[in-house]
């Protein structure tokens, strides 16, 4: 019996590609097409009139799914912060592999493109800054996908919750005494942009006020 034979694919010619800079053409002869970067014709050696066995030629779109996966992640990072779990959304958003979408992502977090610790606190400040309490800061984080164990520290760089209020209720009350309807309306607002309520009962008392709870 002869031994099975493996069927190969012969490199017709490899040119760089006039759409993407970071992508070259590796044409087959019989008419199919690579799409490739530097790193796959160093690492694998590729040249016109090459060979390429079938388990070869896996190794390389592989490679190249990699390769463009890894610029798809840097680009993404190089404009804006974003947490690890937004990065693969992105990179899995039109079927990319969920698999190299998570090693892109670590590699990403490797190199300090993606800092999820600076990204929380960077929310923070910002939600904070628009007059947002912990709870909304918090909702934030949960929907940015950062993890829960860096919220808390995220939330030491916001302002002081008691500070935030009671700016809110003096820019509201302008030194007038409020009535118990209007003190029920400046609580929920409060407690809408994500203060707790004992904070916002405190600073009522601060103002020489009280509020019930209902």
């Amino acid at each position: 019996m002869y031994p099975p034979t493996t069927s190969t694919m012969r490199i017709d010619r490899i040119e760089p590609s006039r759409r993407r800079k970071d992508r070259v053409l590796v044409f087959l002869e019989g008419g199919d097409l690579l799409r490739v970067t530097e790193q796959e014709l160093l690492v694998f050696g590729l040249r016109p009139g090459l060979e390429l066995p079938e388990q070869l030629l896996a190794q390389v779109e592989q490679s190249a799914k990699r390769s463009e996966m890894k610029a798809r992640g840097a680009r993404l990072t190089g404009s804006r912060m974003l947490s690890k779990k937004q990065v693969m959304e992105h990179l899995t958003r039109k079927g990319g592999d969920r698999e190299l979408a998570e090693d892109t992502a670590q590699w990403l977090e490797e190199l300090g493109a993606v800092d999820e610790s600076a990204y929380a606190a960077a929310i923070a400040r910002h939600y904070a800054a628009m007059g947002y309490g912990p709870g909304r800061v918090r909702q934030e984080l949960q929907h940015r996908g950062v993890p829960r164990e860096l919220w808390d520290e995220a939330l030491d760089h916001a302002a002081d919750s008691a500070d935030q209020i009671d700016r809110f209720l003096t820019a509201k009350l302008r030194g007038r005494a409020p009535e118990e309807a209007e003190k029920r309306r400046l609580t929920s607002a409060l407690l809408r942009r994500g203060f707790a309520w004992g904070d916002i009962r405190a600073a009522w008392g601060r103002l020489g006020a009280e509020i019930r709870e209902e």
